[in-house]
């Protein structure tokens, strides 16, 4: 009897044995110091050497040769756990290689038992994936970017040649697919606003709300309400249905938070908790709402000196300017100035059924102006012009005043080309004072307004034979 129990064990064994065999998974068994006891016939064939050279090795020896690397039963020696690795079997393929420990009676390590299981193929496969998400993405970017040129030709206010130009909108189109938090910054009428649309247009987010809040319109009482809305009886005069504020209209697209300078400093470290977690709290409530934004904010002031000066959180501060976008003004780049002109020119041509049309001179003028509104002072002069200028062709006197002076003194400056210094003085200080004399009429009022004595401008007005219209009191 005990024969055939020995027989029927062994056969056991060897049927078991059988069986590790069968599986495509590697199976390596060492001794609680790390050598190789056995293995099966799949992870013979990954270590590419039979296996009458590894049993009896060392997982360290086995290591350095590079039939492994890293060891996982070398890990659970030194760990003294259960641990899995991602491991390089004879330099080739890639494994997921788990190490488990079997406890002798005592509960001490007796057996190291390693499974592998081959992830080439997943890896190769999942990097393939990778590059075909990568590769869809760039594929929709360049299809935003088609639709957003495609549009422009008709609605475009960022128009230009200069280099500064194409610097900006070299980086609007690489800052555009980025989902992060953006600070453009620049003097008032530059187009911030414009800039901020086309942002959203061209990012992912381009099928969702785009909401312009604009943080100087809105009462310091309401803003707070307007952006993280309130519940029923939040306070006095509150909505009895309660209000969903701008932040959760925005979800799922971009909330762009115009001069935010004026943001009330109690409500800075909210817009924080709102950048760093997407997470707010409306008036009244007692729980935190999620919101899938991007943040866009725009300002004409100097953040960094409103910080300074205690007015603005330097946390804040830092997480806005994660990615700044600095517009610079339309005197910085005259080359746009004639571009500009001619979109506008041809936009309120159509819109208000002219046939209006540029002189050089004016062209002339125009781009010597400093324009210190902007492309939005630029718009709105060549709207006003279509519309009340007498000729189809604009003239200087179709400008305003302070644009035909620019003019009037070019012209002034040309005559006196010819002249010498002393004749060149004299004739600026007889133009001086004969349009003070039209303006004050009195010699007395004019003397003041030039700020020399009454007497000493008699004696000009002799010297230079000035032919007076006007009643004069008596010196």
């Amino acid at each position: 009897m005990e024969k055939d129990a020995e027989i029927l064990a062994l056969s056991s064994v060897v049927r078991f044995i059988d069986i590790l065999n069968a599986l495509a998974d590697g199976i390596f068994i060492s001794d609680a110091q790390g050598t190789t006891l056995w293995l099966n016939n799949a992870s013979e064939n990954l270590c590419g050497i039979p296996k009458s050279e590894i049993i009896g090795k060392n997982v360290s020896e086995l290591e350095e040769m590079g039939i492994f690397n890293p060891s996982v039963t070398r890990l659970v020696l030194e760990s003294g756990k259960p641990t899995t690795t991602i491991q390089l079997v004879n330099k080739k393929g890639k494994f997921l290689v788990t190490g488990h420990i079997i406890p002798d009676e005592d509960g001490r390590p007796e057996l190291i038992i390693a499974h592998s299981r081959d992830i080439t193929e997943a890896a190769r496969a999942s990097s393939q994936l990778e590059e075909t998400v990568a590769l869809l993405k760039r594929y929709s970017e360049e299809i935003q970017l088609m639709k957003w040129e495609a549009s422009q030709s008709s609605s475009q206010t960022l128009i230009g040649n200069s280099r500064s130009y194409l610097a900006l909108l070299e980086l609007m189109k690489k800052a555009a697919p980025i989902d992060t938090t953006i600070l453009i910054r620049g003097e008032t009428g530059v187009g911030k606003s414009y800039l901020a649309e086309q942002i959203h247009q061209l990012s992912e987010r381009s099928n969702g709300p785009f909401i312009h809040v604009n943080c100087s319109a809105i009462p310091e009482t309401l803003i707070e309400s307007e952006l993280f809305g309130y519940h029923k009886g939040a306070f006095t005069g509150a909505s009895h249905s309660g209000k969903i504020g701008l932040v959760k209209m925005a979800d799922k697209g971009t909330l762009f938070l115009d001069e935010i300078s004026e943001l009330p400093y109690h409500l800075q470290s909210k817009l924080l908790l709102l950048l760093q977690n997407k997470t707010f709290m409306p008036i009244g409530g007692t729980k935190t709402y999620t919101a899938d934004i991007r943040i866009i904010t725009a300002t004409n002031a100097n953040l960094q000196e409103l910080v300074r000066l205690g007015k603005f959180r330097h946390d804040l501060y830092y997480r806005l300017n994660i990615l700044p976008i600095h517009v610079p003004p339309l005197r910085e780049r005259k080359d746009d100035v004639f571009p500009l002109l001619h979109h506008n020119l041809q936009k309120f041509n159509r819109k208000h059924n002219q046939k209006r049309r540029f002189t050089s001179e004016v062209l002339d003028v125009l781009h010597q102006y400093d324009w210190p509104g902007n492309v939005r002072e630029l718009e709105n002069l060549v709207e006003r012009i279509v519309i009340t200028s007498k000729l189809d062709e604009i003239q200087v006197t179709d400008l305003p005043e302070e644009l035909r002076s620019i003019r009037e003194l070019e012209e002034g400056l040309l005559t006196l080309g010819s002249l010498s210094l002393t004749e060149r003085m004299e004739k600026i200080e007889v133009e001086f004072i004969m349009q003070a004399l039209c303006t004050h009429k009195t010699t007395r009022k004019t003397a003041s307004a030039l700020g020399i004595t009454q007497s000493l401008l008699m004696r000009r007005i002799k010297k230079y034979e000035l032919q007076l219209d006007i009643e004069d009191e008596i010196l």
